[in-house]
């Protein structure tokens, strides 16, 4: 029987691209084996049960020098576990993976894929290094990694193209967007939810993803405009959505305004999204972090509101409006100005019948072409054998 042994230093369930490819492996009659961690704030997701899947995680541990010695365990215990299955493909899913997966590519019966979901940023050339030793480690890692592997994955093609320039240009790398599977795409939608114009956010809670200007737009508006947001604070941002709550009832809105929290599953998430009618999908104009720079086919966002038959509200960003506004799915605002959010949702508030023929065109384009069975076609091929 085949087998499959994923490895991320992180609770798997947060990248729905893992949650997919793994089950398409399992449906294939794969035995698949995640190795990860619980993570500090997302310790509520998990994936879906499959018999075919199993699902190991260390506990999560505090930052300091108890991390690095968690670490240290845990690039240890993921070799052992795996090395313990007998022939088997390593699938390496964060840079954080990379020590352990190198470690196992000298293994003659096993095989590795590498799948870089957020790439580290580099250092701007002419500046000094402050790089610490650990992650000096983990990139020297991640470079030896990329040579010994049968493929890399990157979800986006500017940053697969700058992946070719640091760790060789003769690394096979695949550009595999985040998109959902087919069976995720949910049924047509005719109306509006009733009364409402529901808005929806749904990632992690942050000023760059969902800013202060949403619900000062919010304020613009009609009533019966209303904001929900599911996902989850991260570490960088502790208490990000008491301001927004604190905002909230400084404008009048709070009744308006629904923050969800974290929902355990994608099953649940993609309902939940069924019951609004907009997404917001935003990206800062600038940003060092070359993940937030290349980010178009990369978040799951856009793709899993139009697989829900929403429009979509985008930053009117170069790529974004390439892949989503030239092609009649989005409307594109200046995430920093309230009064740009404002006109755009004010236009599919005044327009529904407009506001369902961009997500009704979104949801055939996700069976059509932007769904995971058709992005991971060529790995796919290549764990079973087709592939070069």
């Amino acid at each position: 029987m085949s087998r499959a042994a994923y490895i991320q230093y992180t609770n798997p369930a947060v990248y729905p691209a893992l949650e997919h490819s793994s089950r398409m492996l399992a449906d294939d009659g794969w035995r698949v084996l995640f190795l990860g961690t619980d993570t500090q704030g997302v310790e509520s997701l998990r994936l879906l049960p499959h018999a075919n899947v199993t699902v190991r995680q260390l506990r999560a541990c505090r930052r300091g020098w108890r991390q690095k010695l968690h670490y240290a365990w845990f690039t240890i215990w993921a070799c052992a576990r795996t090395l313990g299955v007998g022939n088997v493909w390593v699938y390496a899913s964060d840079p954080l993976a990379c020590p352990a997966a190198l470690l196992l590519s000298f293994a003659p019966w096993i095989r590795v894929v590498y799948h870089e979901h957020d790439s580290p940023t580099p250092r701007p050339a002419g500046t000094s290094d402050n790089t610490s030793h650990f992650i000096r480690m983990v990139l020297w890692a991640r470079q030896k990694l990329a040579r010994r592997t049968a493929a890399c994955i990157l979800p986006n093609e500017r940053r697969a193209e700058q992946f070719k320039n640091e760790v060789g240009r003769d690394v096979k790398v695949v550009c595999v967007w985040n998109c959902p599977t087919k069976n995720e795409v949910g049924p047509a939608r005719n109306s509006l939810n009733g009364a409402s114009l529901w808005v929806l956010y749904h990632g992690s809670l942050v000023p760059a993803r969902l800013p202060a200007t949403v619900l000062h737009a919010l304020k613009m508006l009609p009533e019966r405009v209303k904001l929900r947001a599911i996902g989850y604070e991260t570490v960088g941002h502790p208490g990000y959505v008491q301001e927004l709550s604190t905002l909230a009832r400084s404008l009048g809105i709070s009744q308006r305004v629904e923050f969800v929290g974290t929902v355990a599953t994608r099953e649940e998430l993609l309902a939940r999204c069924r019951e609004a009618d907009v997404g917001l999908a935003f990206m800062p104009k600038t940003s060092h972090d070359i993940n937030e720079q290349a980010m178009a086919g990369a978040s799951n966002k856009p793709f899993d509101y139009l697989a829900c038959g929403l429009a979509l509200l985008v930053s009117d960003l170069p790529d974004w409006r390439t892949l989503y506004v030239d092609t009649h799915l989005a409307l594109p605002v200046d995430p920093e100005d309230a009064g740009s959010i404002a006109t755009a949702l004010r236009q599919l508030l005044e327009r529904p019948e407009e506001l369902r023929t961009m997500g009704e065109r979104g949801r055939q384009r996700i069976l059509a072409e932007w769904n995971y069975e058709k992005q991971f076609r060529p790995v796919l091929e290549l764990f079973n054998g087709k592939g070069t």
